[in-house]
């Protein structure tokens, strides 16, 4: 597919999904934020003070706050991304009961002078995935290109897309930059990304 077909393929997806996760009720939403707790603590074993990062919700995203808040319980550092400009993010430390500010795109995070962290784990918000971890954000890039930044450090953090069931579509077609997730994490369960969909 040429690649302003893909651009154009990829844009028509997260419209028509964006459109459904918008029209989620709220006691679905409501009730996804809390069974997304158990369905992490059942599929996955953390090692002790990993590094997570998290995100703020912003429109209609699942809310991972209650998962953060219970990893922040059980020892684990959490972070959050902040836009530095229109490439880069990076991830500052943060526990709860701390004073947020926006950090771009809607957004909230810890101030300027927070710690800057590599995470272990990153809990990824998205508008679209399908069963082999292939992943629409928002166009922006910025995930992607944080990723890369790590893996050029020689780290590679566990990539969790956080969503609804919503949210996923049969197939999306991936471009070279683009990062494949690990797991995908759902209302209904913590989902091994497959190759073969």
């Amino acid at each position: 597919m040429h690649i302003d077909d893909l651009k154009l393929h990829k844009a028509e997806i997260r419209k028509s999904v964006l459109q459904a996760r918008n029209a989620l009720p709220e006691a679905l939403r409501h009730a996804a934020a809390q069974s997304v707790i158990r369905h992490f603590s059942n599929g996955m074993t953390l090692p002790a003070k990993s590094c997570v990062s998290g995100f703020w919700p912003i429109r209609s995203e699942i809310d991972p706050r209650p998962l953060m808040r219970e990893l922040e319980a059980q020892g684990m550092t959490l972070c959050v991304p902040a836009i530095l400009d229109a490439q880069t993010i990076e991830f500052r430390a943060m526990s709860f009961g701390d004073a947020l500010v926006e950090t771009g795109f809607g957004t909230m995070g810890p101030p300027a002078d927070a710690p800057v962290v590599d995470p272990d784990i990153m809990l990824i918000p998205l508008a679209a995935f399908d069963r082999a971890g292939n992943r629409i954000g928002y166009g922006a890039g910025y995930y992607d290109r944080a990723i890369a930044a790590l893996h050029q450090k020689n780290k590679h953090p566990v990539l969790i897309g956080v969503a609804f069931d919503a949210q996923r579509v049969d197939h999306i077609a991936h471009e070279p930059h683009d990062v494949a997730l690990d797991y995908i994490l759902t209302e209904t369960g913590l989902i091994a990304a497959s190759p073969q969909g």
